[in-house]
């Protein structure tokens, strides 16, 4: 018959195993902990490093803290195909030319490829009596017991093998490995997720490569020559957001020596709207440059008379010209609404033209800001939108305005990237903010673009910001 004090030392020698194991599973807990720890420093200064960083700060911590291990070395497997990511072969660098074969090596025949294969613990007491070590030929130093340990994720995969080494024979004991078994599964969250980290860090350097190729088309279709002409100046401002976003502008001349003015913006951002963006400037130039109407002149221009006035310009042939050159617009809209409706792309676009000789600008603004001509008394007049946005659908009717620049007259257009622009405590630059700074006189378009785009960055500061600055200026002198 048991006695009750034999039950009592029973009861007693089950809870110290309980103590001993939870004591186990917070060393466990506390070496995962510092490992991740570790990472995630490592992160801060290379990022691009993050596997191999937690690699080495696994073993280090293994090693150092949990059996007093004088060598080791870690490998990491990819679950699906069981081949090695990475490694680390031991705490002293082996050279390169080394490596491959001691890797193939140690799986095919050492403790590692055992506890790959059979998914356990493996302790060896004494290297000698065991033949799951492999003794490399030029082996650096002394090993006479070794601990292989699996790490497995939650999904029971194995993520990689812990190999601890010691020059003395029966080092590691049986509580040492299940110790490192406790460990191991801690560690195998913290390898996983710097895996996912690692996976991450390269998606968002493609993700970054990409935007820079949809910012260089962007910039590429840039005019790189803007006209220079007798009595006019012509500027321009482009400076493209953290963000690939869809902003252009063109200024470009015709054989009759009629100048085309755009500026417009893509909706959308990415690699998408800087593409979109090449196709509008495109169809623009082309579209303006082929279409001619045949035919008597004052009955077309009688029958596409600008919206809510007469034709102002004195010249039918002027006139006729910049009739034919603006119905690109229409063109465009429908060929982007037509061939390209199922990406739901479109652009709000201003696109003018220019007879140097009288000021004559006739322009269709298709759902863009509106563009200002000012003078020495300020804003004289506001060229708001004609007509829809250029894409959205098919058929659709776009005014033309005819306007004449005099002599000190400047033209200004922007894009919303202006007046949406923040400032580090996240508030708009607006409009009315914007119509301040045009309102005071100015002695060029220089001038006055220098003046926005410095009040524009002093209120943005080192603000991030997600859309483009785009700006044009035109003055007669």
């Amino acid at each position: 018959m048991v006695s009750r004090e034999e039950n009592l030392r029973a009861e007693i020698d089950s809870l110290r195993q309980e103590m001993t194991k939870l004591q186990d599973e917070m060393v466990a807990f506390r070496l995962s902990q510092k490992v991740l720890i570790e990472v995630t420093t490592g992160c801060h200064s290379s990022p691009g490093g993050i596997i191999r960083g937690a690699l080495q700060k696994t073993l280090d911590v293994c090693a150092d803290v949990s059996c007093n291990a004088e060598n080791g070395s870690l490998f990491l497997l990819d679950p699906a195909s069981g081949k090695i990511i990475d490694a680390i072969l031991t705490r002293t660098e082996v050279i390169p030319e080394k490596r491959a074969k001691l890797i193939g090596n140690v799986l095919d025949h050492g403790l590692a490829g055992w506890v790959s294969r059979n998914r356990q613990l493996g302790l060896i007491t004494d290297t000698e009596q065991d033949d799951r070590w492999l003794t490399l030929p030029d082996q650096p130093y002394i090993v006479r017991s070794a601990l292989g340990v699996p790490i497995i994720n939650g999904k029971k995969e194995l993520l990689g093998i812990i190999t601890l080494l010691h020059s003395q024979t029966n080092h590691f004991t049986s509580r040492m490995a299940e110790s490192m078994q406790a460990i191991a599964e801690h560690i195998g969250l913290v390898l996983e997720n710097a895996r996912l980290y690692g996976q991450l860090d390269t998606y968002s350097k493609a993700l970054d490569n990409e935007l820079e190729k949809g910012r260089q088309i962007q910039i590429d279709f840039l005019p790189y020559d803007i006209p220079q002409l007798d009595d006019w100046e012509i500027v321009a401002c482009f400076h493209p957001a953290k963000q690939v976003a869809g902003d252009f502008y063109d200024a470009f001349t015709f054989d009759n020596n009629q100048i085309g003015l755009v500026i417009a913006d893509v909706c959308d951002k990415g690699v998408g709207a800087a593409l979109f963006m090449a196709l509008f400037r495109s169809l623009i130039r082309i579209f303006s440059g082929e279409i001619q109407f045949r035919g008597t002149a004052a009955p077309i221009l009688q029958a596409h008379k600008p919206k809510n006035s007469d034709w102002i310009g004195k010249s039918n042939a002027t006139n006729l010209a910049h009739l034919n050159a603006l119905q690109a617009v229409r063109l465009t809209n429908n060929y982007v609404a037509e061939k390209h409706w199922q990406m739901s792309m479109f652009a709000t676009l201003f696109f003018g033209m220019l007879d140097p000789k009288t000021g004559i600008l006739s322009y269709i603004n298709g759902g863009h800001e509106p563009l200002f001509i000012v003078n020495q008394d300020g804003i004289k007049q506001t060229l708001n939108s004609t007509g829809p946005a250029v894409g959205m659908m098919p058929n659709m009717q776009f005014g033309i305005q005819q306007v004449k620049l005099e002599r000190g007259d400047i033209l200004i257009g922007y894009t919303d990237g202006v007046t949406e622009a923040k400032s580090p405590t996240g508030k708009l630059f607006t409009d009315d903010r914007l119509k301040e700074i045009v309102e005071k006189s100015a002695d060029s378009a220089s001038e006055l673009m220098e003046r926005i785009k410095n009040n524009l960055f002093n209120y943005m500061d080192d603000a991030p910001q997600f859309d483009d600055i785009t700006m044009l200026a035109v003055r007669r002198n």
